[in-house]
């Protein structure tokens, strides 16, 4: 099972220097699982960016996997990451439902690098 955290979708809806590797795990519709927190960040981006189309667009591929809502056990278990791994609120929630999944992140942030079944991967610049 995978979750994209939303520096990852980010990256694959931009095309940027990383989208190709992100594109393997998101196009996998049946191992995907969406923390619902990632819809709220990338659509709040990509709105910002791109306007209201271009975010409903990027909000329906995403909604083909798997959504998991924040619920009451899983904002306890992204509390509690959060606090052992000082990690921001969105990431503790992308976390916690990686964890309850037992699937790998893929990401391009930091925050999660030193964790375990991280797929990091740094930002490049396209050249």
């Amino acid at each position: 099972m995978n979750v994209i955290d939303s520096s990852a979708w980010l990256s694959y809806f931009a095309g940027d220097a990383n989208a190709k590797i992100f594109s393997r795990p998101i196009e996998d519709i049946e191992k995907l699982i969406v923390p619902s927190i990632t819809i709220t960040e990338v659509f709040k981006c990509i709105i910002r960016q791109r306007g209201e189309d271009m975010a409903l667009e990027a909000i329906a591929h995403m909604e083909q996997g798997q959504v998991i809502a924040l619920d009451g056990s899983l904002a306890i278990d992204a509390a509690q990451y959060g606090i052992e791994y000082k990690l921001p609120l969105a990431d503790s929630i992308i976390y916690a439902t990686a964890k309850k999944f037992d699937a790998l992140i893929w990401t391009q942030d930091i925050d999660f690098k030193p964790l375990e079944g991280i797929k990091y991967y740094s930002k490049k610049k396209i050249t």
